[in-house]
């Protein structure tokens, strides 16, 4: 049988001030105020309902209305301790809301950054092994208005077009990172976006391969080459077509084989704004 002592309080203990609760006088307003760049573990839900432990790398912020001289930093990690469900899109959003809420904030923040792992098989050979995704969410509270970010950066490769109508004996390519970032009306999976990537590039990458799988990919990524260019507009006609999703911006950073610098292509749209004009 477990035991509790109760602390004994004397009875002439005098208040702690608080000063942060105080009022300021220099009437000026903060836009952001909170925690950068926090560790902590979290659990995040994949496509296929299973939980995938990682480390996230998260900024929790809100805006501090001019009157208050600072805000209360110990309930954003409070509130991230209390953290017990698994991570998805929708409960990044109630995560969100509650911090706001706590904080008696008009506007919140919430960064998350994290390495997600999706289990790939070998084209040819069919061995498994996991490869890494920087992943982030993002999300905004303004006035009880809900703004939500998915990032993900997917490497590739990719296939210059021109070496190969040039060149006799091959073509130069490159590994690719493309960085999607979509502002979401519905729900999306990580797995969705990664997908939509790979698809459009001269070929996907893996962990692991066996002989054959190179031989497959080598000669896939040369019957389909593909400049930077080529690259982000043809994502850019998937995300077009796809009404969950209000706004997007695809980058595309091409680490060059035969130069010393990288060559570099994004596009941003704004479904809603293009719609209301």
């Amino acid at each position: 049988m477990k035991t509790t002592y109760a602390a004994a309080v004397p009875d002439n203990v005098v208040p702690i001030p608080d000063v942060q609760a105080t009022t300021d006088t220099r009437k000026i307003a903060i836009n952001r105020v909170g925690i950068k760049d926090i560790r902590h573990p979290i659990r995040f839900s994949d496509r296929s309902q299973r939980a995938q432990h990682t480390v996230a790398h998260c900024n929790m912020y809100v805006n501090l209305p001019h009157h208050f001289k600072g805000t209360h930093m110990s309930r954003f990690v409070d509130i991230l301790n209390g953290q017990e469900t698994d991570i998805t899109v929708a409960e990044f959003h109630t995560l969100l809301e509650h911090m706001t809420h706590r904080l008696e904030a008009e506007t919140g923040y919430i960064e998350m950054q994290f390495d997600y792992f999706v289990n790939k098989t070998a084209p040819i050979s069919g061995v498994q092994s996991l490869l890494d995704y920087k992943v982030r969410l993002l999300g905004k509270l303004d006035q009880g208005q809900a703004t939500l970010h998915l990032e993900v950066v997917v490497p590739v490769t990719t296939l210059c077009p021109c070496s190969k109508k040039i060149a006799r004996y091959g073509a130069h390519n490159q590994r690719s990172h493309v960085t999607l970032n979509v502002r979401l009306r519905e729900h999306v999976w990580v797995e969705e976006l990664i997908d939509l990537v790979e698809q459009e590039a001269s070929c996907e990458l893996y962990s692991l391969l066996k002989r054959p799988d190179e031989k497959y990919i080598t000669e896939r990524a040369y019957e389909n080459p593909k400049f930077v260019e080529d690259l982000v507009r043809d994502i850019a006609v998937h995300l077009n077509q796809d009404e969950r999703i209000s706004a997007y911006s695809v980058a595309s950073e091409n680490f060059e084989s035969i130069h010393n610098h990288s060559a570099y292509a994004v596009i941003e749209c704004d479904k809603d704004e293009l719609a209301a004009s």
